[in-house]
């Protein structure tokens, strides 16, 4: 997979000022503020930044988190890095193609996978099955 490389300036012309800061800032939208909490038709969700695939819409839950919240990603979609912001140590996940950062991955997922993938909505597209 080719890895996409943009200069700043060309991130901020292609995102609103709230997906920039959270795709290449690494912000945080507030809690239960994205439409996408409450998606529950089959698809596929996508990165806000270059369009890779995540997640299969099968793979989310309601996690109460505030934020869209997942079991699974999609087979090479994220990449992981350590992150010791707010004096503790977290498992950030960004977009493996774009590097835009997506949320963070912690152990108190359901069964599936004992996951939970908590996700910025802004971060996201969702495309719907047809």
């Amino acid at each position: 997979m080719d890895k996409i490389e943009k200069t700043d300036l060309e991130w901020r012309e292609e995102l609103n000022e709230e997906a920039y800061n959270v795709l290449r800032k690494e912000a945080t939208e507030p809690s239960r503020t994205s439409p996408l909490n409450n998606e529950k038709r089959a698809g596929t969700y996508l990165c806000a930044g270059c369009g890779q695939p995540l997640f299969k819409s099968d793979a989310k839950y309601n996690s109460g988190s505030g934020w869209p919240s997942f079991f699974m990603p999609l087979e090479g979609a994220l990449e992981t890095k350590t992150d010791r912001k707010l004096f503790q140590v977290r498992t950030e996940y960004h977009c493996s193609k774009c590097g835009g950062h997506q949320g963070h991955v912690f152990d108190d997922g359901p069964a599936e996978t004992g996951k939970r993938y908590c996700n910025n909505g802004v971060a996201l597209k969702f495309v719907p099955e047809e």
